[in-house]
């Protein structure tokens, strides 16, 4: 089984509209409300590719009802450790032919007492599972290093965890003792943890040869429709994709996450490997929905992508 984690789910909420109109009334016809947050997009991605897959993080109130709600609907099992403050709404209004504004509440106050609680269950949780993914940002209150902490509990038994944040969270997990099994920056964040400027100029290859990066299994380094450079322990890859018909590319870093899980779940080649893991991620641009794929789609689009292992 795979676990997910989402330690500040929300309630997202769509609302189009032809024009956004300012210091006025806006009526909206269509609201489309999902569970949200970068972690249930994995799950639900993992789900769609016929995975067994738990989600699980904190959660609180209504919203976090609401939540819950959504994910037993699709048929996606969890096990969230409840807080008492609300869980959070994150709105985007989409307006005047492509243009999108977004409201995206703060969010809860966790406690010491709630991490702690949320800490014992994933405890619980890893002795069930092979591999966890964590994603996204940390709700208000919880430990910087918490998920320094989730790492090194999993890796005491033995579970490999794959860690898509950014920020303070990510510097604490990539220079810990305790690395992740495998990191998905972008090449902002590389540098970001490196502390290069922008008129460096090395290259992402140069980059991920760091001492930081020693004991991290696999560094993959999307780059949109770049495609993406990744390395695994000493091998470099370069992956190319083809041309597709962006409808909605909100979410595909996490089809993507979901992708590279599956197939570390399933002992995949590095070249399938990473195929699987770019083949989700456009699989989630070509749908309306964030966080949802096609697979009948998957066979044409993986064939399309090329790997080019590249010399150090």
């Amino acid at each position: 089984m795979i676990v997910t984690i989402t330690m500040n789910p929300s309630v997202d909420m769509s609302y189009p509209l032809p024009h956004l109109k300012l210091d006025d009334v806006n009526r909206v016809a269509e609201v489309s409300k999902t569970a949200g947050g970068k972690g249930l997009n994995v799950s639900r991605v993992l789900h769609e590719l016929g995975k067994e897959v738990l989600a699980t993080g904190v959660i609180g109130g209504h919203l976090g009802a609401f939540i819950k709600d959504q994910l037993t609907a699709a048929g996606i099992l969890h096990d969230f450790t409840e807080i008492k403050e609300e869980s959070r709404n994150s709105i985007a209004i989409l307006h005047d032919g492509g243009k999108q504004t977004e409201l995206l509440e703060k969010g809860p106050f966790v406690t010491q007492e709630e991490e702690q609680r949320f800490i014992l269950r994933y405890q619980y949780l890893l002795k069930k599972c092979s591999l966890v993914t964590i994603s996204g940002s940390l709700a208000a209150g919880l430990s910087v290093n918490l998920y320094e902490q989730l790492i090194e509990l999993a890796n005491r038994e033995q579970v490999r965890v794959l860690l898509d944040t950014s920020g303070e969270s990510l510097k604490a997990a990539v220079a810990s003792k305790n690395k992740p099994y495998l990191i998905k920056p972008n090449e902002t964040e590389i540098a970001e943890l490196l502390g290069i400027a922008k008129a460096e100029k090395t290259s992402l290859i140069e980059q991920l040869q760091h001492p930081l990066f020693d004991g991290i299994s696999w560094v993959v380094v999307s780059m949109g429709a770049a495609g993406a450079i990744a390395k695994h322990h000493q091998k470099f890859y370069r992956v190319t994709i083809p041309k597709i018909d962006v409808v909605n590319p909100v979410g595909s870093g996490d089809a993507t996450l979901a992708g590279l899980a599956a197939g570390i779940k399933d002992g995949c080649s590095d070249e399938e490997l990473l195929k699987w893991g770019m083949t989700t991620g456009m699989l989630n641009a070509l749908e309306v929905k964030t966080g949802h794929i096609n697979p009948k789609k998957a066979a044409g689009l993986f064939k399309q992508i090329t790997i080019e292992q590249v010399e150090e």
